[in-house]
């Protein structure tokens, strides 16, 4: 199954992708969550109620060239970050490979949607890009095992990593957060695929163009902590809830790395594809 959150006449919607339409959920079905969270949130009962609405004669639907795009998740209680967790990418960054996660997180304000635009800020010089595999949780847990974490897994989807260098890495005290998390820097989508059509997560080809130039080209399974090992990582922190999303790290080849380095500017067009679960593509503007 793949929900998307797409802009309708009430606003944001849940919406369910139906061949080449999407189906806004609760305008076919008015005691169905009209969000993808509360959707999670409703746990099993509610997703099978969600795929049977496919099969509905008077759906409303969409066709997939008319819909514009939000964030899969549009309201996440947390948006968490790992970093240097690909072994290729810890190698070009000149890091050691980490024994634990590295941990940061953005705000709500970073998410946009699939065909939104990436904003350069005036304030910074050095925008770079990160191609992201995304884990969305559906279950809420804590202190999780290796051998109930995915159980605790809504889906996956593609995100980006926006990032700005000049903040990130030579403020005093290196702030990540802050690098991260200016507005437009978590795009997110198009869609949230569930879990049941991605049987090895560990093992999905991950790429980033710019302007079609091939910049980032990997897997998954180069992942130092797959997504069984994040989640149990993290619920030993923190409460882990349905719709909160994980961005888990970015392989080889960003911006940054390269001699010369290679950031985002106005009129650039990204795009981030992960195997099985589509393309995100975002424009890049310069703010104003």
């Amino acid at each position: 199954m793949r929900l998307a959150t797409i802009q309708t006449w009430a606003g944001p919607r849940a919406a369910l992708q139906v061949g080449d339409s999407f189906l806004d959920i609760h305008g076919t079905e008015p005691n169905l969550p009209g969000n993808v969270r509360q959707i999670l949130e409703g746990g099993a009962d509610v997703l099978r109620a969600v795929a049977a609405l496919a099969d509905r004669p008077k759906a409303v639907k969409t066709p997939a060239g008319q819909v514009k795009f939000h964030a899969p998740v549009v309201d996440p209680r947390k948006i968490v970050c790992i970093g240097l967790n690909y072994k290729d990418h810890a190698a070009e960054s000149g890091s050691p490979i980490p024994k634990d996660p590295v941990l940061f997180s953005k705000y709500a304000t970073a998410l946009i949607g699939h065909g939104d635009n990436i904003v350069l800020p005036r304030v910074s010089q050095e925008v770079d890009y990160e191609a992201e595999f995304v884990i969305v949780v559906g279950k809420k847990g804590r202190h999780l095992t290796l051998q109930n974490a995915l159980d605790h897994v809504a889906g996956y989807s593609v995100g980006h990593d926006v990032s700005a260098r000049d903040w990130q890495l030579r403020k005093d005290g290196k702030q990540w957060m802050v690098g991260k998390t200016f507005d437009t820097f978590a795009p997110m989508g198009p869609v949230l695929v569930t879990k049941d059509e991605v049987p090895s997560p560990q093992n999905l080809k991950i790429s980033l163009r710019l302007n079609g130039n091939v910049m980032q080209n990997s897997t998954t399974n180069q992942m130092i902590f797959g997504v069984a090992e994040l989640l149990v990582y993290l619920s030993t922190v923190f409460t882990v809830e349905p719709g909160d999303v994980i961005y888990t790290g970015t392989p080889p080849g960003v911006g940054v790395a390269r001699k010369p380095p290679v950031y985002l500017k106005d009129g650039d067009v990204a795009e981030v594809e992960i195997e099985g679960l589509g393309v995100l593509r975002n424009p890049v503007v310069q703010e104003k």
